[in-house]
């Protein structure tokens, strides 16, 4: 590992703590009953963990411990552990004195809302849940066995990173782990949740998952610690400063989700789950609606301004649309310039995707393009239909757009867009300029169906930057400049700036009032439910990167 700072002195702590096993019942236990108590002594210490010490220790930090977090994520007697009794055959350093039951991991399926789901959980008692050669075999064979069966995985994140007494072969491990984390990405829902330190190379896991969620305050990520950042560069920041759950929430958008508690958020990845199917085969779980589909938004006249340069909360639209207000936005605190969350229409699950006027007038930039490709790439994979609400004036101009590579990144939105075969439906709000309107899921990319409000504006640019590059000569040469201008800015949005301008050219199929875009919503996407669209043969695509 590159560095594991703090994390590898608790981990010492830990492991001193870890009592040994207890001895065999003895020559005594000799029939079947005697080796029935034999085995439930095991059992009981394996359950038990290390020692009294070492629980009230986690619970000092904050923290539970794994075997409460594992009851909170689990309908209730659902757990059903995977080798309880393993433990490392390392020897050298007093490891051989310190074999402790599960290793410091414990495995295991059980149900959420009744359907399987697979689970590790780090025991930051044990090694502080450093990952060893046995630990690294017991996270290898679960995730094995969620990828055959079929069925979601979740790692309870509270590790010290590699186990430094066993080398390179606890650190092969991770390997094992990256490598199984690739194999079942697009098959299988995987959702990483921190719950304490996740250093060096370790960080890497989460990041090839689907999901990240994050406790502030008790978890942390980063690939070099504090320490090292400091005799490197000389700057000084803690730990929840460098890596904390708001600083991956807000800033680096490596979480998804952030929460002040464990039993909040292991309580929000009930929820998440709730919404995502199995895996890729299936379908996301439909639930009953009592929300009319049939349903009219009339607020939905008043909450979007027609002016295209008033700002709204593009968050209440969609509450408006989707069943009962409910929806689990994703990334909430990144890129807000966008919003991407899962929501239900009619009981059926849906991925939105949807510029937000509150913040930076809803442009596209890096940030945005990454969070919306990633966000379609998943719905694409998982078999969720993907709804696209536009308002946006276009990609974000500036030398720091275009020298960090807005290019390369606005393309991710727009390869997995083409990419998609799930069912798309676009709607236009208002302004939709330039390639912007292009890369959010117009028809000409292979929305199935596009719809406009008449209050949209679809063009090249807007009517005044588009009446300055075509009529520079007329506005410079007049006696009243600006009064020219004017008036040349009225005959362009006359002329190619209409409502219905796209709508007469097949561009959109249908302008609708906005009271009736829940319905028409619902009413397309039970049409399209059963679409099926093949991609060329390929290995894969070579997307931008």
């Amino acid at each position: 590992m590159t560095d594991q700072t703090q994390s590898s002195q608790q981990a010492e702590q830990a492991a001193e703590e870890s009592a040994p096993a207890p001895e065999a019942a003895g020559p005594d236990a000799r029939d079947a009953r005697g080796r029935v108590a034999e085995l439930r002594a095991l059992r009981e210490k394996a359950l038990e963990g290390p020692s009294e010490r070492a629980t009230q220790a986690q619970h000092a930090k904050g923290k539970l411990t794994v075997r409460e977090r594992i009851e909170l994520l689990l309908d209730e007697g659902t757990f059903r552990e995977v080798e309880p009794l393993r433990r490392h055959r390392a020897t050298g350093f007093g490891l051989e004195e310190k074999k402790p039951y599960t290793d410091g991991v414990v495995t295991g399926w059980g149900l959420v809302h009744g359907r399987t789901v697979f689970v590790y959980a780090h025991d930051f008692r044990i090694f502080g849940g450093a990952l060893g050669e046995a630990h690294a075999t017991k996270i290898h064979k679960i995730m094995d066995m969620a990828i055959a069966a079929g069925a979601p995985l979740i790692s309870l994140n509270d590790g010290a990173g590699a186990r430094i007494q066993e080398g390179v072969s606890a650190l092969a491990g991770y390997g094992g782990i990256f490598q199984r984390n690739t194999r079942a990405s697009g098959v299988i829902p995987q959702i990483s949740v921190m719950l304490g330190p996740c250093a060096g190379g370790a960080a890497y896991s989460p990041a090839l998952t689907d999901f990240v969620f994050m406790v502030r305050d008790t978890s942390q990520m980063f690939i070099t610690g504090p320490d090292v950042v400091q005799a490197v560069t000389g700057a000084q920041v803690s730990q929840n400063g460098l890596g904390g759950a708001d600083v991956h929430a807000a800033t680096s958008g490596v979480a998804h989700f952030a929460y002040d508690d464990e039993q909040t958020c292991l309580e929000e990845v009930r929820y998440l789950l709730s919404m995502l199917p199995s895996n890729n085969r299936e379908n996301p779980p439909a639930e009953e609606c009592t929300d009319p589909a049939d349903r009219r938004g009339e607020v939905l006249l008043d909450l979007v301004p027609a002016d295209g340069n008033r700002p709204y909360d593009m968050r209440k639209v969609i509450e408006e649309l989707v069943d009962d207000g409910d929806l689990l936005e994703i990334h909430e605190r990144w890129a807000t310039n966008l919003i991407v969350c899962l929501a239900r229409m009619d009981g059926q699950v849906v991925g939105i995707v949807a510029n937000q006027p509150q913040s930076l007038a809803g442009v596209l930039d890096i940030e945005a393009s990454e969070k919306g490709a990633r966000f379609v790439q998943m719905c694409d994979a998982f078999n969720i239909p993907i709804v696209t609400l536009l308002d946006v004036p276009g990609f974000l101009p500036g030398v720091d757009q275009e020298h960090g590579g807005i290019i390369r990144h606005g393309a991710k939105l727009l390869y997995a867009y083409c990419n998609a075969t799930v069912p798309r439906i676009s709607v236009v709000l208002r302004k939709a300029y330039g390639g912007a309107y292009i890369v959010m899921d117009s028809q000409s990319i292979g929305a199935d169906l596009t719809f406009a409000w008449p209050t949209n504006e679809i063009a090249v640019m807007g009517a005044e930057g588009a009446a300055n590059v075509i009529f520079r000569r007329e506005i410079t040469g007049a006696d009243d400049p600006d009064a020219m201008r004017a008036r040349m800015v009225k005959e362009y949005k006359a002329e190619l700036m209409h409502p219905y301008y796209a709508a007469e050219r097949g561009l959109v199929d249908d302008v609708i009032e906005p009271q009736e875009t829940r319905e028409v919503l619902v009413r397309s996407l039970q049409m399209l439910r059963s679409k099926h669209a093949d991609l060329p043969s390929r290995k894969h695509g070579n997307p931008p990167q």
